[in-house]
């Protein structure tokens, strides 16, 4: 059998706050996950997204700290529009994110923009531009 990637994690200081946020990217957490150290959403093709808390990491790492320099996971969210990717990015300002990079008109034919959520992690937002005609 080879090794199959199942789940994407990523680690969070305050899980309710970072629970509201993915919840506004359209990951479904079970009801009561900000109560939870480490929570799951279910992702297309049998793919996990996970969060966990600083402390459960520490709980089987104590030497763990947050790294402090460039990106510390990624995640590219599919928007229906270029006006979806404005409309997100400014929704998950307003939840608790920071500007990364504002929305534009990328060269390689998409509105892009990223943001980071509450505890640094950049994400993507994205949608094709239409075709010119």
């Amino acid at each position: 059998m080879s090794p199959k990637l199942d789940v994407f994690g990523i680690v969070v200081g305050d899980m309710p706050r970072s629970v509201a946020f993915y919840r506004r990217l359209g990951l479904e957490f079970p009801d009561g996950a900000e109560e939870e150290p480490h929570v799951e959403a279910q992702l297309g093709g049998g793919m996990r997204y996970a969060l966990d808390t600083e402390e459960t990491m520490r709980a089987f790492d104590p030497e763990w700290k947050r790294p402090t320099e460039g990106h510390l996971t990624g995640g590219a969210f599919q928007c229906d529009s270029p006006d979806e990717v404005d409309r997100l990015f400014k929704e998950l300002l307003e939840a608790g994110g920071s500007a990364y990079k504002e929305p534009w008109d990328a060269f390689w034919g998409q509105r892009y923009a990223q943001l980071r959520d509450p505890d640094g992690t950049v994400i993507d937002l994205y949608a094709p531009l239409p075709e010119s005609p």
